[in-house]
């Protein structure tokens, strides 16, 4: 079963593959851009990745209030509704 939001697996692979396919044109027609392109981009990943960490930290901290928020109306839902994950039991 897959996930709403996540697109299949090849849709990645077919991703990264025309990625490689513009750096290989890239590559034919004009070699140094490329080839900087290529030294540069761990530089670029690197100075991006507190920005992702802090992303995540700021989800994880939205996720956590919205718990705490629908919490009392988690708790008057009552014990049935728990256990089946918001569903009503037949």
């Amino acid at each position: 079963m897959q996930c709403k939001g996540k697109p299949p697996k090849t849709w990645g692979n077919l991703a990264d593959m025309m990625k490689f396919l513009l750096w290989l044109i890239l590559l034919v027609l004009c070699w140094p851009l490329a080839l900087l392109a290529l030294l540069l981009y761990p530089l670029v990943w690197l100075l991006l990745l507190p920005f992702r960490l802090l992303g995540i930290t700021v989800d994880a901290v939205f996720k956590l209030l919205s718990a705490i928020l629908h919490l009392p109306a988690r708790l008057l839902r009552g014990p049935s509704s728990v256990g089946s994950g918001g569903q009503p039991s037949p």
